[in-house]
């Protein structure tokens, strides 16, 4: 941006010079520059709605034929007294026309007051044999040069050199050019009859702008060009490339246009970033307590453990065996009293039993029964104690659940 403002300035700096009348010795020659406002409005604003004319064409005869020609002084020229528009002629191959062409054009056009500028273009044949091939045709250089505000009239197909026909077929007063001397195979400056009639008036070259520096920039980047054109949709045939050198640019290009994506969504993500600062720092309380509640130390997840762990050993863990009963004791005591509080107590022992059922039965007999009789109440009371019949203790069964 700044380098196009100061090319901005510097050409309405240029105007501004040139449109003041004035003159200005270059290179010790009598070279001046000078300009007016004094063109009519008329003829500035028709230059500015159509293109100028060929010299062919109705309207450039009719102008050419209108002028009284007699070549016109300098100093007339400069101080505005011709009595008529000075004819000012400037010529070149344009090709590529630039920025460099037109202030060349704008200088003609404004060296003089109420000057007519004609301007010639050479063919492509005498471009091709004296200085080297052109990008565009005869015919767009042709248009592109009579598209220029600053022209009144185009001569197509000029010479490279010039003689008097020329000069007084066209009614020229100054050739307009820059100082550079042009040397041809027959002279050392094509523009030396010119200047000997103080007819030549320089210009000034635009430096670092010319129609080769732009050749030069295509040919340097000549990959990024042919890939450019091939995304506009040229085939490679028009462009003269080869099939393995279009996929490769093909896919160069879509290696470029992932790149791009890529920026894009970086750049939008560089500027949603503060919205998703100030959301994350909104719901980062929330979301560390909703962990903590989780995961903490009095979190679910280690009660919802510590009770999977507790029903898991309880699950794994062997039950107590049973312990068993020792064998009562002569007088029926149980020695291990102490021990076996816990557990069901024992039936008791048959002599305790037999006691006990003895007793009531000795009672309730009373004391006629003794010597044999005894002995028969005891044998019922054993037949009594046991349940399947048998005589003697050996063989009783138990059938108590105690045991």
């Amino acid at each position: 941006m700044s380098r196009k403002r100061s090319r901005i300035g510097s050409d309405n700096e240029m105007s501004g010079k040139l449109l003041e009348v004035g003159t200005e010795t270059k290179n010790g020659s009598n070279t001046s520059f000078s300009s007016s406002t004094s063109q009519p409005n008329s003829e500035l604003s028709l230059s500015l709605i159509n293109a100028a004319p060929f010299s062919t064409d109705p309207a450039a005869v009719a102008e050419r034929d209108r002028c009284h020609y007699g070549r016109i002084p300098r100093a007339a020229a400069l101080a505005g007294t011709a009595g008529r528009r000075v004819r000012v002629y400037s010529d070149g191959i344009y090709d590529m026309f630039h920025q460099g062409h037109a202030r060349q054009l704008q200088q003609a056009k404004t060296v003089f007051p109420n000057v007519y500028l004609i301007v010639g273009v050479c063919s492509d044949n005498l471009t091709h044999s004296r200085k080297g091939r052109t990008v565009m045709t005869e015919d767009e250089r042709y248009e592109a040069v009579r598209h220029c505000r600053y022209v009144d009239e185009v001569v197509r197909d000029a010479p490279w050199e010039y003689d008097e026909e020329f000069l007084e077929k066209h009614k020229i007063d100054f050739v307009a050019h820059d100082d550079i001397p042009y040397t041809t195979e027959d002279c050392e400056d094509t523009y030396a009859m010119i200047k000997a009639k103080d007819m030549f008036v320089a210009t000034q070259r635009t430096e670092g702008v010319s129609t080769s520096d732009i050749v030069a920039r295509i040919v340097r980047d000549y990959d990024i060009y042919v890939r450019r054109n091939l995304a506009r949709g040229y085939s490679a045939k028009e462009l003269n490339v080869s099939f393995l050198n279009e996929k490769k640019f093909r896919l160069q290009n879509k290696m470029d246009e992932l790149k791009d994506k890529g920026k894009k969504v970086m750049t939008n993500i560089g500027e949603k970033r503060v919205d998703i600062l100030t959301k994350w720092e909104e719901k980062s309380r929330e979301l560390i307590d909703a962990f903590l509640l989780l995961f903490g130390a009095d979190g679910r997840l280690s009660n919802i453990w510590a009770e999977s762990k507790g029903r898991l050993m309880q699950a794994l863990s062997q039950p107590p065996s049973p312990r068993a009963s020792p064998p009562p004791s002569e007088n029926g005591d149980d020695d291990h009293t102490e021990h076996n509080r816990g557990s069901a107590s024992p039936p008791p022992p048959k002599s305790r039993r037999y006691e006990t059922l003895w007793e009531p039965q000795a009672d309730a007999s009373g004391s006629e029964r003794s010597g044999d009789g005894e002995g028969d109440a005891e044998a019922a009371a054993q037949r009594q104690l046991t349940d399947d019949g048998s005589d003697s203790d050996d063989d009783y069964q138990d059938t108590s659940p105690y045991l």
